[in-house]
């Protein structure tokens, strides 16, 4: 019990703490778009390292992440620690970008993690919010050249393990702004993992980054390339 109050009250706490980092630069009178970006997404790394650190998780990479930008990483979804690896991975690569998130995870507790932090919000609810979240998208690659974005194609969290049907908005994405595809596979079952952590011995997590690949055909792909995956 006690080892799971004091996970959560680190969270808590350090999440808390970002929220003020993040909204420093987020209401930043005299900022840009690309320096804001990119500090915003150093914070995201930097928060998510410290958690990791906290529940001695490391990280695995098999495979590169591109060199170039302008990419779509295309992420399966397990748990909220998907984010804090992924965030872990990219601060490796030097990478830069945001994440897109429905608009119900700005609407709750921790909503505002998700705002101050740089993520693009996107309402599946009307046509109105869907227009808005495309115009955002493509007026931020625009004004900054080495931007990425991520995203889990499933929409939610699968809890049954495999794939769930991928969404379309993740390949409506890659196709109106001409964006590569980078397949991303998280190897294990977060939920499982962030419930037994912090762990005495080091937790190896295994993140499969696959080659390069266009919009067209992007759930078979995926799934051809996380069966190669897990081998």
């Amino acid at each position: 019990m006690f080892k799971e109050l004091g996970k959560i009250i680190f969270m808590a706490e350090l999440g808390y703490k970002y929220i003020k980092i993040f909204k420093k630069t987020y209401f930043h009178p005299f900022i840009t778009f690309r320096p804001a970006y990119k500090q915003l997404s150093d914070d995201r790394q930097t928060y998510s390292n410290a958690v990791l650190k906290f529940l001695n998780i490391e990280i695995e990479l098999v495979g590169e992440l591109p060199k170039q930008n302008k990419v779509l990483y295309a992420i399966n979804h397990r748990s909220l620690l998907d984010i804090i690896v992924m965030e872990s991975v990219f601060s490796k690569g030097n990478k830069n970008g945001t994440w897109i998130a429905k608009k119900e995870l700005f609407d709750a507790f921790y909503g505002n993690f998700f705002k101050y932090s740089g993520c693009i919000s996107v309402d599946l609810e009307t046509g109105k919010g869907l227009l808005k979240f495309f115009k955002e998208v493509k007026k931020t690659l625009t004004k900054i050249d080495d931007f990425n974005i991520y995203i889990f194609p499933e929409g939610e969290r699968s809890k049954e393990g495999g794939i769930l049907k991928f969404q379309s908005g993740a390949q409506k994405i890659a196709k109106s702004n001409k964006l590569a595809v980078a397949p991303v596979f998280i190897d294990d079952n977060l939920e499982n993992i962030f419930k037994n952590a912090p762990y005495k011995e080091t937790k190896i997590v295994k993140v499969h980054v696959g080659n390069l690949t266009k919009h067209d055909n992007l759930e078979n792909d995926y799934i051809a390339f996380m069966n190669e995956a897990k081998g």
